[in-house]
């Protein structure tokens, strides 16, 4: 799955400029990268900024292997205020000062550096004492002072454009105490000019190069959504650890063409911050309300001691427990039908925008009494399009057509049909009613209104309200990618020739079908044998190709069951045993980051599984709202000793106005389900159904097909 600006991986680094290593407990101030990809996001813990390169250039390698794109930020200054590159090496390019500075750099693999010499080497550059100050007790001197105050005379701005819209900034000539950025970029430049060296023209700096390498660098500000991390931060969460994790899916989250516009602003000079200002900061917070919310391993674990689930306890776990697993970007109100919006759009204006006339008429300033009137009729007439900037004198009406803004002067419109015309006068009989066959502006939608909501799937009304009210981009989540796989020695594909014993795939063309129907991509994976290697292969292959996984089959505890002890074997599996009929045993696990859903093999319960439990739980995980199947009580045609414990639900159809089952209950009858038009749902309890007692008929439409 590609993110923003069709990179494969996003990586934020949050730096230290700490000369010894951090503790070995995951603390606070010490060095935190976050990875999201198209399993997730993963977080890690450095103790050195040696072992963060070491990290780095493992993911730098792996997405070169892989043909991927990765951009990579780092909460460091990556330029200077202009004229500090011209003071050092002669030039402004700020890349030919990076080189410089990483050949006076030296920092060893237990954080030891020498940053202080090299910032006293650097202020007997300029005139004065500066630009460069702070250091520890002790080490100041006349070329490095203490405190910033004993600076004079070394002629460079205190700091850069960007940093000047950040009040709280910190010049990057400061070196010691908190916010010691000038600390970090010197250490910082020297590690980042390294990767230079080592990756050559498949490495580019933003906005220094331009962004088109697989590999980019650039400069971010962990504190940028600073709301956002508050209400996302974990209850135990180290507060940098969930800024870089925000800011990693926050731009994973940005449509490809807004973070590449991103990359390409910014100060040639002196460098820039990743989405700060320009209006980005508004599209970094929608990209995050659709951001992926990585599923835990435990997701699916129920309590101890649970052996059946209740049909309602299972669908309330799997909506508890489950949460968009796909990015976001946006498309054109055109092209937005059927998609998920990922956050609540807001009208841009007005609908109407100005007051107007519901009818062909002619409109005047109202205050007529009862009886006969008269009046005369401007030149002008006003249609609809046209500006209303006639005014119209009190005592004077004009003609006005259906949709025509009111202009000055005009409050009422009467209809054409109402009036008599003579010449240049009309005449009518009153009262009239103030403000008859008018429109308010904004009596429809006023301009603020949440028009759409996040999580709702588009649809051509909405199509319809967003061109009305003049949204131009809509907010969606990627479409959910739902990879279909077959499980058994017993099956081969339609068509093929059919050995002793074996039976053809029903159950994988019926599942596409159903995930196509409910609006997702539906990826055919195939089939696979009873071979656990084999179906641990094509899960892996799986696992980078799609958001979730359905299989039909091997799902219980057997010994042929190898979904299930797949799943188990990578401490990511509960085998649920519902109680449903048909069906039962529902495996459900993480396979590599990617949940997997175990359905049976029988095609009846494969398919009313994927109905009551995947359906909900597909949509949940598409950005969409949980939705429960729509059904009607409607008077039964048949007769049924139903017994307690299970949730049962039988094929059905329409005939009458009465609703009747077909002839067999057996799970293996594939004919039942081309039959019906949908299920009869009878509930856990024990009931006896005579002919003519209402029971609740689901259509397939009330399922979402």
């Amino acid at each position: 799955m590609k993110t923003g600006a069709g990179f494969d991986r996003i990586i934020i680094v949050d730096w230290s400029a700490s000369k010894v290593p951090s503790p070995k407990k995951p603390s606070p101030d010490a060095i935190w990268m976050a990875v999201v990809d198209a399993k997730g996001t993963q977080c890690s813990y450095h103790r050195t900024r040696a072992d963060v390169m070491t990290r780095l250039r493992a993911q730098f390698d792996a997405a070169l292997a892989a043909g991927q794109r990765v951009l990579a930020g780092f909460d460091f200054p990556f330029g200077y205020p202009a004229g500090f590159g011209r003071a050092v090496v002669g030039v402004d390019d700020p890349l030919a000062l990076w080189s410089a500075l990483s050949a006076r750099i030296e920092d060893g693999d237990d954080n030891a550096n020498n940053r202080f010499d090299v910032a006293r080497a650097l202020n007997r550059l300029f005139p004065g004492v500066g630009p460069f100050w702070g250091c520890p007790a002790g080490l100041e001197d006349a070329d490095l002072p203490a405190r910033g105050t004993a600076r004079h005379g070394h002629g460079m701005p205190e700091k850069r454009q960007v940093e000047l819209r950040i009040p709280s900034a910190q010049p990057c000539w400061k070196l010691y105490t908190t916010g010691s950025v000038g600390s970090q970029a010197l250490l910082g430049i020297a590690r980042l000019q390294a990767l230079r060296d080592n990756y050559g023209p498949a490495l580019s700096v933003s906005p220094f190069q331009a962004p088109d390498t697989p590999i980019v660098l650039a400069e971010v500000y962990p504190s940028m959504l600073a709301g956002e991390v508050a209400a996302r931060q974990g209850a135990d969460e180290i507060k940098d650890r969930a800024q870089v994790r925000v800011l990693a899916e926050a731009f994973a989250g940005l449509p490809h063409t807004a973070l590449d516009a991103m990359l390409r602003e910014g100060d040639g000079v002196e460098g820039w911050i990743l989405g700060l200002g320009l209006g980005h900061e508004t599209a970094l917070r929608a990209a995050l309300a659709g951001a992926p919310m990585p599923l835990k391993n435990d997701c699916f674990a129920l309590p101890p001691g649970v052996h059946w689930t209740p049909v309602d306890e299972a669908l309330a776990s799997l909506k508890s427990r489950l949460g968009p697993v796909v990015g976001t970007t946006q498309v054109p109100v055109g092209q937005a039908l059927d998609r998920i919006v990922s956050a609540d759009i807001i009208a841009p204006r007005a609908h109407p925008p100005l007051p107007n006339t519901a009818v062909d008429g002619y409109g005047f300033l109202n205050g007529r009494g009862e009886g006969p009137h008269q009046m005369s009729v401007m030149a002008e007439d006003m249609a609809a399009g046209a500006a209303p900037d006639t005014v119209v004198p009190a005592g004077t009406a004009i003609r006005i057509l259906t949709g025509a803004a009111l202009p000055p002067g005009v409050d009422t419109v009467i209809l054409q049909e109402d009036v008599t015309v003579s010449g240049n006068t009309i005449s009518f009989t009153g009262p009239i009613k103030h403000g008859a066959n008018t429109r308010k502006a904004g009596e429809d939608v006023a301009a603020g209104d949440v028009v759409v909501h996040r999580g709702r799937r588009v649809t051509p009304a909405d199509e319809a309200l967003l061109s009305a009210v003049g949204a131009n981009a809509v907010p969606v989540y990627a479409p959910l990618r739902v990879g279909i796989l077959s499980t058994g020695n017993e099956l081969v594909p339609a068509g093929a020739d059919a050995g002793p014993g074996q039976i053809y795939d029903a159950n994988r063309p019926m599942l596409m079908g159903l995930v196509s129907k409910l609006g997702h991509h539906a990826v055919d994976l195939g089939q696979v044998a009873d071979d656990r290697a084999a179906l641990a292969a094509r899960l892996d292959d799986a696992a980078g190709q799609v958001d979730v996984i359905l299989t039909s089959g091997g799902a219980s505890a057997g010994d042929h069951d190898h979904v299930s002890a797949l799943l188990n074997e990578a401490g990511a599996m509960a085998l649920w045993r519902i109680a449903i009929k048909p069906g039962r045993p529902l495996a459900l696990g993480m396979w590599q980051g990617t949940p997997v859903f175990g359905l049976p093999g029988n095609p009846v319960a494969a398919m009313v599984c994927t109905l009551v439990f995947g359906a909900p739980a597909l949509a949940q995980m598409a950005g969409a709202e949980w939705s429960a199947p729509q059904g009607f009580m409607v008077p039964a045609a048949f007769e049924k000793q139903k017994k307690a414990g299970r949730r049962e639900y039988l094929r059905a159809r329409m005939v009458g106005g009465e609703v009747e089952v077909f002839a067999s209950e057996g799970s293996g009858r594939i004919s039942g389900l081309a039959w019906a038009e949908g299920l009869v749902e009878l509930p856990d309890h024990a009931m006896q159904v005579r002919r003519g007692d209402l029971v609740r008929y689901i259509p397939w439409s009330g399922f979402g097909l």
